[in-house]
């Protein structure tokens, strides 16, 4: 479903030569309102609650391989590793390209009609409907459907396994309801306000901005925490950083810094 939206953008004909263009230089005055989106676009993109699920998900694994006791579990292979970086490369690379391709769509079509006052996903997928043809209309509605069949079990789950190891119960998809009381709670309180947010006339599409930019804000605490957990030899032994993963693992805390601190100043309005 998520190449539903890439469909979508080609279906709608944008320039390509502008699109790539804008792309490679884009055009940026640090008004207000873009300092809040670029650090929702990072907060979205290098997002606290992944590192929750990512490694969460990873244990579940081998555990289901059979890695039952924490002392099976110790120590990686290179075979692992591979298999790891293979997962997290790839995920990356499709939910940027997914990314892409919806704000080319939106740019090419709606933007360049004016439309610039979206409230909902379902308004974007209308107002593409007369400009961009019936197809793009279905392929874009069903890019939001398939979004959102993914982003229920990734969202509340990964705020589950926060939430349940903070408090140090048990916790996973592999537990019974009654072992995992606390993780399978959050999972359907999460889901409840989620579904209550619908009936108190709240933005959804604001809603989404400002949880990306608080995510944004978030992510360099624990970016910088994760750097120093793979630069200790104790845990981490000869899978600690290298020189280069130190180097980009600094440089992206420092811009993701500097993005939370000019949202922030963003959020404050002028005097």
């Amino acid at each position: 479903m998520l190449f539903a939206y890439i469909l979508s953008a080609i279906l709608a004909h944008p320039d390509w030569t502008t699109v790539f263009q804008n792309s490679l230089i884009p055009r940026i005055t640090f008004s207000k309102s873009e300092l809040l989106i670029i650090c929702a676009a990072l907060g979205t993109t290098i997002t606290p609650y992944l590192f929750f699920w990512q490694t969460s998900q990873e244990i579940e694994e081998e555990i289901a391989a059979g890695q039952t006791t924490l002392k099976e579990r110790v120590g990686s292979t290179h075979r692992e590793i591979k298999k790891m970086r293979i997962d997290v490369w790839s995920g990356m690379f499709l939910s940027n390209a997914v990314m892409f391709f919806i704000v080319a769509a939106c740019a090419s079509v709606l933007f360049k009609h004016g439309i610039t006052n979206i409230n909902s996903a379902a308004q974007a997928a209308q107002a593409l409907r007369p400009f961009a043809g019936q197809m793009t209309y279905w392929l874009f509605a069903i890019g939001i459907l398939g979004m959102g069949m993914l982003a229920i079990p990734v969202l509340a789950g990964s705020s589950a396994y926060a939430i349940s190891e903070s408090m140090g119960k048990r916790q996973g998809l592999n537990s019974k309801l009654k072992q995992g009381y606390a993780f399978y709670g959050s999972i359907i309180i999460s889901m409840l306000v989620g579904l209550g947010l619908n009936f108190i006339g709240l933005n959804p599409i604001r809603a989404l901005i400002y949880s990306a930019v608080l995510n944004g804000i978030v992510a360099p605490i624990i970016i910088v925490q994760i750097v120093m957990i793979a630069n200790n030899k104790r845990l981490m032994g000869v899978w600690k950083n290298r020189r280069m993963s130190n180097i980009i693992g600094w440089i992206t805390v420092l811009l993701m810094t500097a993005s939370g601190l000019a949202a922030i100043y963003a959020l404050f309005p002028s005097s």
